[in-house]
């Protein structure tokens, strides 16, 4: 079984083209439910194009069948070699004890050789996640996540308050902050809301729109 992920893809005419990796880990569909918004936020911008993929899964069938995680979707499962063709990214993952899902952490561990050469620095990335409870770590996850990017020289690119409205509202229960998109599973049974799905496609537009600013400045 692999876990779900995506990469978008698109271009400002031929000559220039942009691309924006958006990959993802979900073991319940709660990621991968605000990564199909993220990808449709980030489709929104002219001249981009959304594809979704994979990252390998690490645990065994037999425990995900005890987990009861769903089969796997047929989308393409990425290698890190795919990642250099990349201009852009969003990384979205469910938390485990405030950090990223091992098997994402698994994924970028293999990205050494693009390190050695200095393939991703420079490059706009953004977070996504999902937690089981409001203090669950909705913002230590992306702050634990960041060091990925700092090590490959990425640039780490916040929603900040640029969703407005949404990012203040307090009284409906919602995930999410100003480092990115967000989603509370809560006992597993609880989706992404409106509000949620809604700040994600906002951070998929909102980064497309600052790779596309970055590649045409290049």
């Amino acid at each position: 079984m692999a876990t779900k992920g995506w990469i978008c893809v698109g271009g400002v005419g031929a000559s220039a083209p942009i691309v924006i990796l958006k990959r993802y880990y979900s073991m319940y569909g709660h990621v991968e439910r605000l990564a199909e918004e993220i990808k449709k936020g980030a489709a929104s911008v002219e001249g981009v194009e959304a594809k979704l993929w994979q990252v390998p899964e690490t645990l065994p069938e037999e425990v995900l069948a005890k987990l009861s995680a769903p089969a796997k979707s047929d989308v393409p499962v990425i290698t890190p070699a795919d990642l250099a063709e990349a201009d852009g990214f969003v990384f979205g993952f469910p938390t485990r004890f405030g950090m990223m899902a091992a098997q994402f952490k698994a994924f970028l561990d293999a990205t050494g050789g693009l390190w050695r050469a200095q393939q991703l620095a420079g490059k706009p990335a953004g977070i996504f996640y999902s937690t089981g409870s409001q203090g669950g770590g909705q913002e230590t996850t992306a702050l634990t996540a960041i060091t990925q990017l700092v090590h490959h020289g990425m640039i780490f690119v916040p929603i900040g308050y640029t969703f407005g409205a949404g990012m203040f509202e307090m009284e409906k229960v919602k995930g999410g902050s100003p480092y990115g998109a967000g989603t509370l599973a809560g006992d597993g049974s609880r989706m992404p809301t409106e509000l949620e799905l809604a700040q994600a496609f906002h951070q998929g537009k909102y980064i497309a729109g600052i790779a596309r600013k970055l590649k045409a400045a290049a």
